[in-house]
């Protein structure tokens, strides 16, 4: 009965798409096998058998054919791909990894072939992946060669249906230059490239520091045709934007009697850069700018996709809570969807649900939700892992719904997981709920902990929970690119980290881990933070210490391994954890310093010591993360810098670098969301948080407990973290990690059980 549910479901909403009677081309997926394996693209066979209708299963097999090749089949390009990884890493013990790239070629030679048949079948239908705001945290500045590792990454995964939302400020402008709106009423209302998601789902507007620049927004247009070309070709429908309403305030200078209204204040913004003009659905104007949104970008990627993103109170509460005014809102968005492209699929952020429970009630929820047709809105449940919405909504009151883990706030790199609720919770979601049509990641960031977001892409592929112990051996396995080399100790560490820092069963804090001295400092509030950014510890800090003890002593068997991209990386991050944990009770001990000691000579004697103890262990993670390219601040201004284009004016890179050093700082032009996407980052350590801890210590030696101030250090402090957003790209100090770790280890051994 599910499945026959979800079929009709997607068969409706899908009238234009692939049916069986179509046969797909496999090119994509074998010129996949050329970019990562080419002196082996002989050595595979694609065959599509019995294509999918739309809600089906995803369906293959990989078998030997004689001793020299191997034939994936499958129902879809999407179960080709899932095909090709289920050999890579079952059978040749390798594959693509974040940061690390791709292991793929360092499969054995002669490529050994399955000694027995390799199936699966798909769970679930679909399987979608990035939030809105990935687009911003984390893609912002990437170029085509980091898209393509991305996209190879995705497909193996078995990844279907992705967001794809980079460009599309080239069609808004379009669409407002089309109906009047000047360049500069444009530029009012677009923000700058690090914040485009928050513009786009209408909690802010404009651009602080500079306009966004045209030429800018060009080049990454032509980057997302690549983008969307991609996706198609290895077997994904992108999830294209739509037009949610808001634009430019100088709407009504075009059409004075327009039906509009400004949006509520987000995040403590002032009104020139929220508060974003909202033109009604029921407005015959916003019909005719959602035809042109959704002509234009048919124009520009072809017949690819029937499914939109659109989110028009994320975060930004609705203008009455009236069931009668909000059925009427997503009614009309949906047929204004539908009179562009009458195959047309709404897809929606859940999270408003999540944010506002005192607005968004069962009440309201359904009669919003029910302006739409169950076969034409699909709602992505977006943080099912620790705040689920499904069930209280009754399954989103019939509406296909995707099970999603968030995971992770701004990209803060802390080590952390809940395997239990993404092996258990979606499964039983499977059985409970008959309109769940997918699994998806939607991380904020996409950084570390990439172990957690394999393990629900595979859960997509098993009707049981899967076996946590043979996973994360299984997959530290092929992320060493094989058994040959890996020793025991490199193995007892993953276990390790799979029974203590990977289980967080307490959800009292929910997301990944916040370290302290990435935060203002403060005497209070920094410690035992609960909720989206914790700073709460959900494991004992001695077990990672363990961990590292075991990493550190697997070279002493396996000395290979320091040339390992695998191992570097998760030696740095496991050591940036450690250190970061060990920042914790010192910054306790400078507080308890600070309020206990009486004699105010002896106070600042000790506050002086203990300050150089907590910047010298900052001094160590700085050093610590300097040696991996992926830890380091310059990599992510070099980044931002070279995607302004070479015909532009030096001033462009410059606003490019503005803006990636003021989303990690601070969010906003005076620290509106100060240290929300803050990141453990070589540079960003030594030039921003270590001078930040000095000025705090230097604050309390100077300044008796019974007159300590907050606002007045923050104030101060405040003109100096804008003047650090004014600076120019460091310069790298690329260090050997284990001639630093040896540094490290002799100067706060302590740190480490040493």
């Amino acid at each position: 009965m599910r499945l026959l549910t979800i079929a009709t479901w997607a068969f409706a909403a899908l009238g234009t798409a692939v049916n069986a009677a179509t046969t797909p081309s496999t090119e994509g997926i074998e010129a996949l096998v050329k970019r990562r394996l080419p002196q082996h693209a002989d050595f595979f066979e694609f065959k599509i058998v019995d294509p999918k209708d739309d809600g089906e299963p995803d369906r293959f097999t990989v078998s030997a054919v004689g001793e020299n090749k191997v034939r994936v089949e499958g129902n879809s390009l999407s179960a080709l791909a899932m095909g090709l990884r289920r050999y890579f890493v079952d059978v040749a013990n390798v594959d693509i990894f974040w940061f690390i790239g791709s292991q793929i070629d360092q499969a054995p030679d002669p490529l050994p072939t399955p000694e027995t048949t390799l199936t699966g079948e798909s769970v679930v239908p679909y399987r979608y992946h990035f939030n809105t705001v990935t687009t911003s945290y984390t893609t912002a500045f990437w170029s085509w060669e980091d898209w393509e590792l991305q996209l190879d990454w995705m497909a193996l995964r078995g990844i279907n249906l992705p967001l794809a939302w980079i460009g599309v400020e080239k069609i808004f402008i379009d669409v407002f230059r089309e109906v009047g709106f000047t360049d500069e009423e444009i530029l009012s209302f677009i923000s700058g490239p690090a914040f485009l998601a928050w513009n786009h789902m209408g909690n802010i507007q404009g651009s602080w520091g500079s306009d966004m620049p045209f030429e800018w927004v060009d080049a990454q247009f032509e980057l997302q045709k690549k983008i969307v070309r991609r996706m198609v070709e290895l077997g994904m429908t992108p999830i294209l934007p739509a037009f949610t309403g808001f634009v430019p305030r100088a709407i009504t200078r075009l059409f004075p009697d327009a039906n509009v209204v400004n949006g509520s204040q987000w995040n403590g913004f002032p009104p020139e850069y929220t508060n974003v003009t909202f033109l009604y659905p029921t407005d015959d104007q916003f019909v005719q700018l959602q035809q042109s949104f959704i002509e234009k970008q048919f124009e520009a990627y072809g017949n690819v996709t029937h499914y939109y993103a659109l989110d028009q109170f994320n975060e930004n509460d609705p203008f009455s809570g009236n069931l009668d005014d909000l059925k009427s809102i997503s009614k009309e968005t949906w047929e204004s969807l539908k009179k562009s492209d009458p195959a047309a699929v709404w897809v929606l952020q859940g999270w408003l649900f999540h944010n506002n429970e005192d607005f968004w009630t069962n009440e309201r929820i359904e009669a919003y939700l029910s302006g739409v047709p169950d076969s034409d809105l699909i709602v992505l449940d977006l943080f099912s892992e620790s705040q689920p919405q499904w069930q209280r909504t009754k399954s989103y009151f019939g509406k296909p719904w995707i099970w999603c883990q968030l995971h992770n706030f701004g990209g803060n790199m802390g080590l952390y997981g809940q395997i239990l609720n993404l092996t258990i919770n979606p499964v039983e979601a499977v059985h409970e709920s008959d309109s769940l049509v997918g699994f998806g990641l939607t991380m904020e960031g996409q950084e570390g902990n990439e172990i957690v977001y394999d393990l629900l892409l595979d859960q997509a592929w098993s009707d049981t929970p899967l076996d946590t112990w043979y996973y994360f051996r299984h997959w530290t396995t092929t992320r060493y690119a094989g058994a040959r080399s890996v020793p025991y100790e490199i193995y007892l560490s993953w276990e390790t980290l799979r029974t203590t820092v990977y289980n967080n069963t307490n959800l009292t804090s929910h997301a990944g881990t916040k370290s302290i001295f990435e935060l203002v400092p403060s005497i209070s509030g920094l410690v035992n933070r609960t909720g989206h950014h914790p700073t709460t510890l959900h494991y004992d800090p001695a077990d990672l210490v363990r961990v590292w003890g075991y990493y550190y002593a697997a070279t002493d068997r396996e000395p290979t391994l320091w040339e390992s991209p695998a191992y570097n990386y998760d030696l740095v991050d496991i050591t940036r954890q450690v250190l970061s944990n060990a920042f914790i009770p010192e910054y306790e001990s400078l507080i308890k310093i600070y309020q206990e000691t009486a004699n105010s000579k002896d106070r600042k004697r000790k506050l002086k010591a203990q300050g150089e103890r907590l910047t010298s262990l900052l001094k160590a993670l700085d050093a610590v993360l300097s040696t991996n390219e992926h830890f380091r601040l310059s990599t992510w201004i070099r980044a931002a810098r070279a995607t302004a284009p070479k015909s532009s004016s030096p001033k462009v890179a410059d606003f490019l670098e503005y803006e990636a050093r003021n989303q990690i700082t601070l969010w906003g032009p005076t620290g509106q969301i100060t240290d929300y996407s803050s990141r453990a980052w070589s540079g960003l350590v030594s030039s921003y948080y270590i001078p930040r801890w000095q000025k705090f210590v230097d604050y309390l030696i100077k300044t008796e407990p019974d007159r300590y101030n907050q606002e007045e250090f923050e104030e101060d402090l405040l003109k100096w973290e804008i003047k650090w957003q004014k600076q120019k790209l460091p310069k790298d100090e690329k260090r050997d990690i284990k001639t630093v770790l040896e540094e490290v280890v002799k100067t706060h051994g302590d740190v480490f059980g040493l």
